[in-house]
């Protein structure tokens, strides 16, 4: 059944458009292109062979990184939150896709609860990385995929999509890679992730592309590396206070990463929630 559109969704979707525009007439600083150079020439001392080996394991850890996250008690607390929420607007919905029924002002409203808390984790894990411990750092890009990923799962169920299903799991990672790529590249990862749900798809099978992470995707991670070196440079060596430069750094970092990938997490779903009001999928 085709429903038609409100004028707050209409205006939204507008909205939706011209931050896609904003994407795709993006222009990279003087100090991007350089670094860019620099990280292009740096990877090809690579062996192409050495390279896609690496990237291969990468993608195979995330994906099963991404089921683990969905087996946690974590993930389950966050979707019993997000039913209570969706409770206060209205008390008989059960389960997680009667949610879709709400405003879209409401599952935003219950969306960015959910966000806020992953911004401050976030923020707090990168706080701890720039104390300088071993230990902190070294869980640092781990902690910030594990988090960024149940981001993406919460922003999900928050507009009533279950991440359980095949292929639910390989567009939520989709979703991730596109909204970590460098900014040059997002539109054309957002317009990959668009076709993905504007044609038919059956919710068990997923027959599209399963690689999640290729070059493009390096530079976020050479760019978190950098920023752990940033870390160790500015770290006070004194004993007696916390290092409150490295801190910041750490912490700022990771809270900037963490709200970019979730605004544009946020905007997927609200766009993908309008489009289903009107487009029918297969879904059994």
């Amino acid at each position: 059944m085709i429903v038609r559109l409100t004028n707050r969704e209409q205006q939204l979707l507008s909205e939706i458009e011209q931050w896609e525009k904003s994407l795709q007439h993006y222009e990279a600083t003087e100090m991007q292109v350089t670094y860019e150079q620099w990280l292009d020439r740096s990877l090809s001392l690579i062996p192409d062979d050495v390279l896609s080996t690496y990237l291969q394991k990468v993608d195979n850890w995330i994906f099963h990184l991404n089921g683990i996250i969905q087996g946690t008690q974590i993930h389950e607390n966050a979707k019993i939150q997000i039913l209570e929420s969706s409770r206060v607007f209205n008390e008989d919905i059960k389960q997680l896709s009667e949610i879709k029924g709400l405003h879209l002002d409401q599952l935003s409203y219950i969306c960015e609860q959910q966000l806020a808390k992953q911004r401050l984790y976030s923020l707090t894990q990168g706080a701890l990385s720039g104390t300088g411990n071993i230990l902190f750092l070294g869980a640092d890009i781990p902690g910030l995929l594990v988090l960024n990923l149940h981001a993406i799962h919460v922003t999900a169920m928050s507009y009533g999509y279950e991440v359980n299903t095949p292929f639910e799991m390989m567009l939520a990672l989709k979703v991730f890679h596109a909204a970590t790529l460098p900014k040059r590249w997002q539109y054309e990862g957002w317009e990959h992730i668009k076709e993905e749900v504007t044609q038919d798809y059956d919710l068990f099978f997923y027959e599209g592309n399963e690689r999640i992470v290729d070059k493009t995707w390096v530079e976020k991670v050479c760019t978190q590396l950098l920023k752990t070196i940033l870390i160790l440079v500015t770290k006070r060596k004194a004993y007696d206070r916390l290092p409150i430069i490295s801190m910041a750094i750490g912490g700022g970092l990771n809270y900037r990463f963490t709200r970019e990938v979730t605004d544009f997490a946020k905007k997927f779903y609200q766009y993908r929630s309008i489009m289903d009001k009107h487009t029918e999928h297969i879904d059994v």
